[in-house]
């Protein structure tokens, strides 16, 4: 697995092209009504990201952006319904690496992301935190591995879904290691969080922000970060990288997608948009409480995020071939 960033990092801030950006947000906008398709449940970290970007959005196109959560099999329901939305901008996804270049590995799909979607701009990144039970009898990474070691297929894991970016983590893990779990899939973060607090399942690999609230709690302890420098919300948790494995250096990317022949005018005028709502103080530190770092895209146009949506799969595809995860 080589270092990457599977990114929930800020991006989309260029103010070099700002003339020409806000000469462009000053016209009407084509819709005056713009569908944000959110392919998971409410109050998840695509959710929470896309409703931030919403007023912000409202006010520099002058139209009402609505967030409609299209939730079920990992994303794919809601990433193929933008697939196959009209290209006339009124329609955008907030996509994430799973439902953009993992999912295509593992699923039989109508619409490849790839081919029917077009990146706007990356809207954020975070790290992913290996989390356990707050009874696991473990203090540190190097204990974690060896219990698992000592007890092959005594313990399982959770992951929000088959074929997520979590899966895929913990099943190179499992490789990397020689260790041997069950992979217990739920319907979404939550669901895997909570049955790894109750002890049903001992470990999983969470987005930080979402985990974080629990590791302060006591309800789960935080044994390793995969992000190339330590946590915000985990300061106290070593990297991976720190504690010699620098092959899971991974932040998951989150970005917003249109359907594929949306001209790219009206991309780059979307682009430049995204980017001065991100600049924007509250999102600013918003973004930060959900551990999102800058990232090289920050002053880079559409085409640049596009190049690395195209730079990921490849990866991905690898990632996936050499796990040998199959849809549970």
């Amino acid at each position: 697995m080589c270092p990457r960033r599977i990114s929930l990092a800020c991006a989309l801030l260029a103010a070099a092209a700002s003339g020409a950006a806000f000469a462009q947000a000053s016209a009407a906008f084509p819709c005056k009504i713009v569908k944000f398709v959110v392919p998971y449940p409410p109050g998840g970290s695509s959710d929470l990201l896309a409703r931030m970007l919403v007023p912000g959005m409202n006010k520099l196109l002058d139209t009402t952006v609505v967030v409609e959560n299209k939730a079920g099999a990992v994303g794919n329901i809601g990433t193929a319904q933008v697939s196959a939305a009209e290209s006339d901008g009124c329609t955008w996804l907030l996509g994430n690496s799973s439902n953009i270049v993992v999912s295509r590995n593992l699923y039989k799909l109508t619409h490849d992301p790839v081919e029917y979607l077009k990146p706007v701009a990356e809207a954020a990144a975070v790290p992913m935190v290996l989390y356990v039970n707050a009874n696991l009898p473990v203090k540190t990474f190097d204990e974690f591995i060896a219990l698992l070691r000592k007890n092959p297929g005594k313990y399982s894991y959770a992951s929000p879904g088959s074929g997520s970016t979590h899966q895929l983590l913990t099943e190179m893990m499992k490789i990397e290691f020689g260790l041997q779990a069950e992979h217990i899939p739920y319907k979404g973060s939550g669901p895997a969080i909570q049955d790894v607090i109750a002890g049903h399942v001992a470990f999983a690999f969470e987005g930080t922000s979402a985990i974080a609230p629990h590791v302060a709690g006591g309800k789960v302890k935080a044994l390793a970060t995969t992000g190339a420098a330590r946590s915000n919300v985990l300061s106290t948790v070593p990297t991976m990288k720190e504690l010699g494995h620098p092959k899971f250096v991974a932040t998951n990317w989150y970005g917003v997608f249109v359907p594929a022949k949306t001209p790219d005018a009206l991309v780059a005028r979307l682009n430049a948009g995204l980017r001065q709502v991100v600049k924007s103080p509250e999102i600013v530190e918003s973004l930060r409480k959900l551990d999102s770092r800058a990232s090289d895209l920050d002053v880079a146009g559409f085409a640049r995020f596009a190049r690395f949506v195209q730079e990921e799969i490849p990866f991905w595809k690898s990632l996936a071939d050499q796990t040998g995860v199959k849809v549970d």
